[in-house]
């Protein structure tokens, strides 16, 4: 069990996603949110804050009468419950309910604690609100995601329960659960902020991270199988230049190569003065995408930090509107709903990964074209040349899901549309830049499936397993449990499939 006080972790996160564990309040949290919220009851008597006693965006100029205003909210849920296109799977909906109720819990929304409250009871019993795709533009947060959120607190729409797409009413019946009573400005609070895009960043990160990490695995294997020199990933030379990305992927790559005995070194080969030829039969320097990897994944990786930190400081800060603060005794109206910190670091994620892939596709076409490595079969076919095929259908594959990246790398950032009568007249599109970068980081686990399993097979024909490092002995034992060495052509898809669900699972 998970206490939770105001305050969480990525590790808390992937505690709670991942591996199932239970979320408990703490006193000091419930006493926070009670606080908040009887203050703004008293605060809110005789003065005019929006969203409690006015209309919403630009009907804000007409006031509610007393009598109304628990209708209002409610009003509020159903009409901007208009999502559409791909259901959000349960795993990104959990990331952004935590990430919700991690922002109300911080006493700056005057919500009532039995909001809070039922969302820890639906998460912890795996009740999830049918939640679309489509419909947040990122500005006053997410407003059609979160809408589909409130909208299941209050016992209506659907949700995904044990497996099954069903009414809200009826699994709240079977698990004992009451639907939340609109006290105050619940319907608002729920619905304005960010916490959907963060939930989805906060995945898209995790994965980001596995997915960083079998780049590295995949990286070293092919400057082993290729017996590349090892001064292109030495301290000194990587030391010379002052990016800590580009150093810290150097002693990544150098960590998974200890112990190979077919990286060779420089000293040993060309500094000997032994070569007498006049045109060298060895590459005297490997291929950008052997021998830059620390140049090419240096940025990646510290971009995905970066992002960890800005999504992070999202999901602990207050991102509704307006902002109660109790110290000061006062409400105060703005902005912090806007998106653009999480839109900002989806794309640049986006991008970052869409590189990422570009570089393990090129690896890949290295592997499979004898032409360049000089070493392998075409398509590193193990069977007779002419009659089977080896990888070259999973290439296809390959190349044109590294081109769908690249034409969904382009950043939603910048792509403001005003919308709602110009209230919203610029927008951040988090969430669709969220959205985005789940597809592209899915996408680059099918690159990295396939060059993996093309690693195996090329370590197969090389006849090398015994020479290669611990860690590349390990990465290959763990793919052939998926995947048998295969000389006569096969269905691959089931394997690749398997492969990439292998990847997503793994830890780090």
């Amino acid at each position: 069990m998970i206490q939770l006080d105001g305050s969480v972790t990525l590790k808390i996160f992937q505690d709670i996603l991942f591996d199932g564990e239970k979320i408990n309040l703490s006193d000091a949290l419930l006493k926070r949110v009670n606080e908040s919220f009887e203050f703004l009851s008293h605060f809110a008597e005789n003065k005019i804050i929006y969203g409690v006693n006015t209309g919403f965006g630009p009907m804000a100029q007409y006031k509610i009468d007393e009598a109304d205003r628990v209708r209002l909210q409610y009003n509020l849920i159903r009409s901007h419950s208009t999502g559409m296109g791909e259901e959000l799977s349960p795993l990104y909906v959990k990331s952004g309910m935590l990430a919700r109720m991690n922002t109300l819990s911080l006493g700056h929304s005057g919500i009532h604690v039995s909001a809070i409250e039922l969302m820890k009871e639906m998460i912890n019993r795996e009740i999830f609100p049918v939640i679309y795709s489509h419909g947040g533009v990122g500005a006053s947060g997410d407003l059609v995601q979160l809408a589909h959120l409130a909208l299941a607190l209050i016992g209506e729409g659907e949700v995904h329960y044990k497996g099954e797409k069903k009414q809200t009413g009826e699994v709240f019946e079977k698990e004992g659960l009451n639907p939340l009573k609109i006290h105050l400005r619940e319907g608002l609070a729920l619905m304005n902020g960010t916490s959907i895009m963060s939930g989805i960043g906060i995945v898209n990160l995790i994965y980001a991270e596995r997915l960083f990490q079998w780049s590295i695995n995949c990286s070293g294997l092919i400057n082993e199988i290729m017996a590349a020199y090892d001064d292109h990933l030495s301290e000194t030379l990587n030391a010379t230049k002052k990016h800590s990305g580009q150093q810290q992927v150097a002693q990544m790559m150098r960590d998974f190569i200890s112990g190979s005995k077919l990286i060779r070194k420089r000293e040993e080969h060309l500094y000997n003065g032994k070569n007498q030829e006049s045109i060298f039969k060895d590459k005297l320097q490997e291929y950008y995408s052997i021998r830059c990897v620390p140049q090419i994944l240096g940025p990646i990786y510290e971009c995905i930090e970066n992002a960890k930190k800005i999504l992070i400081e999202e999901v602990n800060s207050a991102n509704d509107n307006p902002i109660v603060d109790i110290k000061s005794r006062n409400v105060y109206h703005g902005g912090n709903f806007h998106g653009d910190y999480v839109a900002f670091e989806m794309d640049k994620l986006r991008i970052a990964i869409t590189k990422l892939s570009m570089l393990q596709e090129r690896q890949l076409n290295y592997l499979l074209n004898p032409s360049l490595n000089e070493m392998l079969p075409a398509f590193v076919n193990l069977g007779k040349l002419g009659l089977n095929f080896g990888m070259q259908g999973a290439q296809f594959t390959a190349t044109s899901t590294t081109a769908e990246n690249q034409t969904l790398s382009n950043p939603m950032y910048i792509h403001s549309i005003p919308n709602n009568k110009d209230n919203q007249d610029v927008v951040s599109m988090g969430t669709n830049a969220a959205g985005l970068t789940k597809r592209v980081i899915d996408n680059s686990f099918e690159v990295v499936s396939i060059q993996l399993i093309t690693l195996v097979q090329a370590i197969d024909y090389l006849d090398c397993l015994e020479k290669l490092s611990p860690k590349g002995q390990e990465v290959y034992h763990q793919i052939r449990a998926i995947v048998p060495n295969f000389k006569e052509d096969m269905v691959l898809s089931s394997y690749l499939n398997e492969t990439k669900n292998f990847l997503k699972s793994r830890k780090i």
